[in-house]
């Protein structure tokens, strides 16, 4: 039977005790979270224990310094990437969305820029997209690679989007799964804890931190986006990460594709200097932010002007091919993907079935329902509801119009990619997705909304 005892300094003391410390309110000291932290990684709690703890967590919350004790004991229960002196590492972390394929165009453009980006991604879970998923529906990518050939990616090509391994921050693999099971997946300091570990243990530069709020974010409004963004900036700086963070609006979804595989479609389409305008104002904010942030660049403008000219130019498509080849892609596939006009789908698996939607009236788009749209994906195939299950890379959705757009009755205004034969019973929730009105109700809107500079605790 595994112990519940605990050895501190000068006492000991149960695994029951301390969640009881934490259930009544108490404040939890560094050292007994350190010990929490370890019982975690090394499996000498119960799950049980565990869950305990967590919802304890959940229902009462942690004070900063418990969040950034948290944080580092989280960051520190596995490897940590060490990196030379001179090279500027940086990342960015989305809190989730639909069709939020920026990472794909915004690493390349990074490492084009002279910077190391060695980025942890994650898969998707429920109505939100995982980059990992989204990669791998290029055949022979890889995005487990170990810490050696982390390195030596960023080395030969400046930067790869990977996965979890098991030895980086194994506490949060243990934490996560039991978050789910626990319904404690919206806690704040385990939000926290949970993004920054990771991004801490890469040993990064500068961090920025993409935070959506709106119909298809985790968080609903702008105030409530803010607040977490101000944690995650606080807990980051105190571990010697810089980290600052960009508003962004997520009602509808990031471009014009929802969808792994359509996602990747776009996203090169972006790298070639094409793809949608909301796309690409996402991938440059956030990479202005960066470059400045890390010293790179003395304004933040002139950082956007530099990400905007490695996509037009194509330094970042290049840095996107040997990437591809340096996590396990044929150099042919490479190459053939980032040509200027290839059918995508030669490389990648094409659904069995492309269905067309008619506009119902006359009108202006008002609006494209990103949430509702995932619903559907999800249950076509697209999502998954719990972390393992399988998903179908093929499915998604390409939208033919965009808001503001003034629409036809009979026009197409969406294809869905999907693998079923018959896709009726899903028409009526396919039709909830599009919003036409007057043009006069249309009030348009920049995708980034606000952000918030690591010094802000400073000004404040």
């Amino acid at each position: 039977m595994k112990s519940t005892l605990m050895s501190f300094k000068d006492n000991t003391i149960s695994f029951p005790e301390l969640i009881k410390l934490k259930r009544d309110g108490g404040q939890l000291s560094p050292a007994e979270i350190g010990v929490f932290v370890h019982g975690v990684t090394s499996r000498d709690i119960q799950d049980s224990q565990i869950g305990a703890m967590l919802m304890a967590i959940w229902q009462k919350g942690m004070t900063d310094e418990e969040t950034v004790a948290l944080t580092r004991e989280m960051m520190n229960s596995g490897e940590t990437f060490k990196w030379p002196k001179e090279w500027l590492v940086i990342d960015k972390h989305s809190t989730g969305g639909v069709g939020d394929k920026v990472s794909l165009p915004l690493a390349p453009a990074l490492a084009a820029c002279g910077c190391k980006v060695p980025m942890i991604s994650g898969r998707g879970l429920a109505h939100t997209g995982g980059t990992l998923d989204k990669l791998e529906s290029i055949c022979g990518f890889k995005v487990y690679q170990s810490v050696e050939q982390v390195k030596q990616i960023l080395e030969d090509v400046g930067c790869c989007i990977v996965g979890q391994t098991e030895n980086l921050v194994p506490a949060d693999r243990v934490l996560y799964a039991l978050r789910d099971a626990t319904s404690t997946v919206d806690s704040q300091p385990l939000i926290i804890s949970s993004i920054i570990s990771k991004k801490g243990a890469e040993g990064l530069s500068a961090l920025v931190l993409d935070v959506k709020f709106g119909r298809a974010a985790l968080y609903k409004d702008m105030d409530s986006a803010r607040r977490l963004a101000q944690l995650l900036i606080n807990v980051g700086n105190k571990l010697g990460v810089k980290t600052g963070a960009v508003l962004s609006r997520m009602d509808s979804p990031v471009g014009q594709s929802v969808g792994n595989a359509v996602e990747v479609c776009e996203a090169l389409e972006c790298l070639k200097g094409r793809g949608s305008d909301d796309l690409k104002e996402l991938v440059t904010t956030l990479g202005g932010h960066l470059l400045c942030m890390c010293g790179h660049s003395f304004t933040i403008e002139s950082g956007k002007k530099e990400i905007a000219l490695k996509l037009e130019n194509g330094e970042a498509l290049k840095k996107f091919e040997a990437m591809l080849v340096a996590q396990g892609v044929s150099a042919d596939v490479a190459h053939s993907l980032c040509s200027n006009e290839t059918d995508y789908f030669k490389h990648m698996k094409r659904a069995a079935h492309q269905t067309e939607l008619e506009v119902p009236d006359n009108g202006a788009v008002l609006d494209i329902d990103g949430l509702a749209l995932a619903e559907v994906l999800h249950k076509l195939g697209a999502g998954r509801t719990k972390s393992g299950e399988e998903i179908d890379h093929s499915v998604g959705a390409e939208i033919l119009v965009k808001i503001g757009q003034q629409i036809q009755k009979g026009e197409s205004w969406i294809r869905i990619h999907h693998n079923c034969p018959d896709l009726s019973t899903h028409y009526s929730d396919l039709q909830k997705v599009l919003v036409i009105g007057s043009r006069d109700e249309y009030s348009p809107a920049s995708r980034v909304a606000e952000f918030i500079d690591p010094d802000y605790l400073n000004m404040s």
